[in-house]
């Protein structure tokens, strides 16, 4: 904190000369569990920068969350702060707190318009939530904002001139939002647009009654669900014993997670499909030629259970979702994923089914082409919700139980096909933990609990897999524990190995699992030495009989120049590792 406070009284007297009259800070950190020690560092910080900030009107803006009461406390105590900034969307305890008591005389910026989503907002419930704030702060006190900036959401609404009528007026992207702002103000200051408020009640009314958003058949069998935990009737180490005398794997089986190098032909070939400028049957060729290219390298590398390498698939969660009843999507709803890397996230609208098969055909292809087992490939409902724009009209976890159904339909499909793996990938599982630690519990309740409705009714022989990466999983080990999988592969070089150190620690495990041996971000290709040193690490702390080895992640993103030896090493690395236990016996 002294190091850094010179620089921010450096930067605020900068913007001062400037002539800048507002300075608003983040600080979201308020809406997760801080301890007193935190919370006084917090107050020591912008009494250390009172004096810099002297003559500006200071904003310090927090979302994502409800602001815990002593947060709350702390930070509408601080001198020198003209205005206070919460999201009313997903922080709606705040408001208590609000009319419970607000400084006299600051600023309340209101978060009531939703800038994590895309649903278009209820105006006339804002406006009466605004005006019931006003009571309590003071006329010309409320500001009319967003609950958070707009960068969780698509741009603007006008460039989808694909999208179904209807339901883009449900819907409200960044610049329909600022007008939604707008016109909150204007209706707060007593001068409503009764145009514009009739419109938006005409779209509430056509999204709340509309018969695509709602699916009887769909809604009475996620209901059904309630009362059990879909575990599977055997316990794991039963299930492994079965699943290995029908598959005949070797110690330390090797695998890949699932998508191969999508290069600049295939990308082509899919857009041209898409765009109807080839046929049906052009396209299964360079399909079929794609899965067998890519079934052939790995026979020759010597992999021991397969995948098809996904040339088929766009995008792991837009790829199901086109498939799926209840999304739609848009063509320019960008939205910025990490760094330069930007996603179109689907927009789930109603209750969400399964009309036919999505997967079968090209898993059940690729298996007709090897004896070697073939994993069918899925990404899980949990994924796909996170990774989606989610219904507002119900909870979450309602959503995603449906989700999970449609996975389900798909999983027995694959299993009568011939399909003895399957892999349900559930990366974004880490991703939707809520930032508060009292929440927590109930999402990883309903997440792992959809998990498994998704596999509950294989038979024993059938090995479940799933994937995950791009988070810390340390603190949720038990719970993924939970899922109940036969085989979980896991993001492990890329975070420096940290996901050993919960077993090291004592944590144990007893299902397959294969922390990832080589991170798969990177161009770099590692040596057999370096994987064998990483298998071993490994060993140190795992049973040798649920060791598996593969990469980090997915492949798509990298080249075959890079793909084919970083896998022959690994193989190799495997291959030497085997030579050296049965040694040691």
């Amino acid at each position: 904190m002294t190091s850094i406070l010179p620089i921010y009284k450096e930067v605020v007297t900068e913007l001062k000369e400037a002539g800048a009259i507002w300075i608003q800070f983040d600080e979201p950190t308020l809406v997760l569990d801080i301890d007193s020690h935190h919370l006084q560092a917090f107050t020591h910080a912008y009494s250390e920068l009172e004096s810099t900030v002297s003559g500006l009107k200071v904003l310090i803006e927090t979302y994502f969350s409800d602001v815990p009461a002593e947060a709350y406390k702390t930070l509408t105590s601080l001198k020198g702060v003209a205005g206070f900034g919460f999201d009313l969307v997903r922080g709606t305890k705040t408001l208590d707190l609000v009319n419970a008591g607000f400084p006299s005389g600051k600023y309340l910026f209101a978060g009531v318009v939703d800038g994590r989503n895309i649903w278009a907002n209820d105006l006339v419930v804002s406006l009466n939530t605004l005006k019931s704030l006003e009571d309590k702060v003071g006329k010309g006190n409320i500001v009319v904002s967003t609950s958070c900036s707009l960068l969780h959401t698509a741009v603007d609404l006008t460039n989808e001139t694909k999208l179904d009528k209807e339901i883009k007026s449900w819907l409200a992207f960044a610049a329909q939002k600022v007008q939604e702002v707008n016109a909150l103000a204007k209706a707060l200051s007593g001068e409503r647009d009764e145009a514009f408020f009739f419109s938006n009640a005409a779209a509430h009314s056509s999204r709340k009654f509309s018969p695509r958003v709602t699916n009887e058949n769909v809604q009475k069998a996620a209901a059904s669900l309630k009362g059990s935990d879909h575990r599977r009737a055997t316990n794991v180490s039963a299930r492994l014993d079965s699943q290995q005398r029908k598959l005949g794997l070797p110690v330390l089986p090797t695998t890949t997670i699932g998508s191969f190098p999508q290069t600049m032909d295939l990308r082509r070939v899919r857009r041209e499909f898409k765009a109807k400028k080839i046929s049906e049957d052009d396209y299964v060729k360079s399909i079929k030629e794609e899965i067998n290219k890519v079934v052939k390298l790995q026979e020759e590398l010597d992999i021991d259970v397969l995948v098809h390498g996904e040339p088929e698939r766009n995008d792991m969660v837009e790829y199901f979702g086109e498939q799926l009843l209840g999304f739609a999507f848009t063509v320019n709803g960008w939205v910025q994923s990490y760094g330069s890397r930007c996603v179109k996230p689907p927009i789930i609208y109603g209750d969400v089914s399964r009309p036919k098969a999505m997967t079968v055909f090209w898993s059940s292809m690729a298996q007709s082409m090897t004896k070697r087992p073939m994993k069918g490939m899925l990404t899980g409902p949990v994924t796909i919700l996170n990774w989606s724009f989610v219904r507002n009209d119900q909870p979450r976890s309602e959503t995603c139980y449906q989700i999970a159904l449609a996975i389900k339909d798909e999983v027995e499909d694959l299993e009568r096909a011939g399909i003895t793996v399957i892999q349900i990938d559930e990366a974004a599982l880490r991703e939707g933990l809520p930032l508060r630690k009292s929440e927590q519990a109930s999402y990883l309740e309903w997440a792992v609990h959809s998990f498994r409705i998704t596999n509950c009714s294989v038979e024993d022989t059938t090995q479940i897999h799933t994937h995950m990466c791009y988070s810390n999983f340390n603190d949720i080990i038990h719970s993924i524990i939970n899922m109940d999988a036969d085989v979980i592969t896991i993001e492990n070089s890329r975070s420096d190995e940290k996901l050993l150190s919960v077993f090291r620690e004592g944590v144990k495990y007893g299902a397959g699992i294969g922390p990832g041996v080589y991170d798969i971000h990177s161009p770099r290709i590692p040596s057999t030495e370096e994987i064998a040193d990483r298998i071993n690490k490994m060993l140190a702390v795992l049973e040798t009989n649920i060791l598996w080895v593969n990469p980090d992640c997915g492949l798509k993103t990298r080249k075959y120049t890079e793909v084919k030896p970083a896998l022959s090493n690994m193989v190799v690395a495997a291959k030497l590792l085997r030579t050296q236990l049965a040694r040691a016996k």
